[in-house]
């Protein structure tokens, strides 16, 4: 019987460690699919915003921060008495809250703390039902001039009528500057809602 032997020849070579890319381009990989992401969201679909200021009172008060939603206006526009976000026609930079009042075309006027529509539907006007405006923050504004606006102009104004800055003051928000409405108010904790702030009139 022949002895057992080994193939000498034979050796052992151990696997080798698969390599690895470096840190710096995993960090690079990591923000060009974040960027990807991210950017088309808070270009297009939804951004935060936190409050500031007590035009909005009682409706929204500083400090809360909200979600709001542009996806809407890209393919709808802004409607009476929902509260939209925007830059401030005087100072792009800014962003202001306030409630959209009068439409395209239409002529806002003022009796006392009456806000009074007219536009082709109603040519001798109506008075705009504003449920949303307390009784504590209303403003006797007759004596200011009629607002016409031209296509693609909207009147807004804040909840907070005695301490709100707004188209009374400097006029109308032109459609470009309207960036979206806001969807979800996450905090302060108890105020947590959908859709917060947002009213239709009735049709």
């Amino acid at each position: 019987m022949e002895p057992y032997t080994t193939n000498s020849s034979a050796s052992f070579i151990p696997p080798q460690p698969a390599k690895k890319e470096s840190f710096f381009g995993e960090i690079i990989k990591f923000t060009i699919i974040a960027l990807i992401i991210v950017l088309p969201v808070r270009l297009f679909i939804a951004q935060p915003f936190i409050v500031s200021g007590a035009s909005m009172d009682p409706t929204f008060a500083t400090g809360e921060y909200l979600i709001v939603d542009q996806l809407s206006y890209h393919i709808g526009d802004p409607a009476r008495g929902q509260v939209i976000i925007f830059k401030y026609p005087k100072d792009e930079t800014k962003y202001f809250i306030k409630r959209v009042i009068g439409l395209p075309g239409e002529t806002v006027s003022f009796e006392g703390t009456n806000v009074i529509i007219t536009n082709k539907a109603n040519p001798d006007g109506f008075t705009l039902n504003e449920p949303y405006v307390s009784l504590n923050n209303e403003k006797d504004d007759t004596g200011l001039a009629p607002v016409t606006l031209k296509a693609g102009e909207y009147f807004v104004m804040g909840d907070n009528r005695k301490e709100s800055f707004d188209s009374r003051a400097w006029g109308p928000v032109p459609r470009s500057l309207v960036i979206g409405t806001p969807f979800v108010r996450l905090f302060p904790a108890n105020k947590i809602s959908i859709l917060p702030g947002d009213y239709h009139e009735a049709k």
